[in-house]
């Protein structure tokens, strides 16, 4: 007959075994989602996908800004012919994000008729489901994503979900800098080591259905 005190020795093992497993894990995934900051996928792609931010009173936040005047670069430099703005209204606003996006890009210069509007998405995922499906109708599949850096690994993860060819190319000019930064590096390594387990869009299903 095995002992309490084995029993309790064994399980002591086990959870010190699986906990330095997943400090591990965490460790692999901060490293990853770090270095994909770090690189520069711009390449010839069917669009530029540039994520939502917050957007005041149909005005771009700072952070959205400097998503779009780099979104701007790359049209300029012919990376795409198409600018997909993405990004939904928060409650009481007049203005979605993609809206706000879309008058910033058409009054630094962009037609019209190339940005197309992502309007519904509450939550990266969303968006880049949506902005998936059409522009599959549109046989565009071929994208460079923009957002900030430490954006950057979560995004390629849920494009490839979705059924995007993505490439990543962050922001260089984020107001988002210091300590602020590091915060959202380490929230973005336990998002994307859940994503990767259980899958992004089933973490996502999961927050709306523990919303009331």
């Amino acid at each position: 007959m095995i002992g309490p005190r084995r029993v309790l020795r064994t399980a002591l093992r086990v959870a010190l075994v699986a906990a330095g497993l997943l400090a591990a894990y965490l460790l692999v995934t901060f490293v990853q989602v770090w270095r994909a900051a770090r690189h520069d996928g711009a390449r010839p792609s069917d669009a530029i996908v540039v994520l939502g931010a917050a957007q005041y009173d149909g005005r771009p936040s700072p952070v959205l800004a400097a998503r779009l005047d780099h979104a701007l670069d790359l049209y300029e430099e012919g990376i795409a012919p198409v600018i997909v703005v993405t990004g939904g209204r928060q409650e009481g606003d007049r203005f979605t994000e993609a809206t706000a996006a879309a008058t910033y890009l058409h009054e630094h210069g962009v037609p019209d008729d190339v940005i197309l509007r992502e309007t519904t998405g509450r939550s990266s995922w969303e968006s880049l489901a949506a902005a998936a499906r059409f522009l599959a109708a549109r046989d565009l599949t071929r994208v460079v994503l923009v957002s900030d850096p430490y954006h950057a690994a979560r995004i390629d993860a849920i494009a490839s979900e979705v059924g995007l060819d993505a490439t990543v190319s962050p922001t260089r000019t984020s107001p988002i800098t210091g300590a602020a930064e590091w915060r959202r590096f380490a929230a973005e390594t336990v998002r994307v080591a859940a994503g990767r387990v259980f899958g992004f869009g089933r973490l996502e299903r999961g927050r709306d259905a523990a919303v009331p």
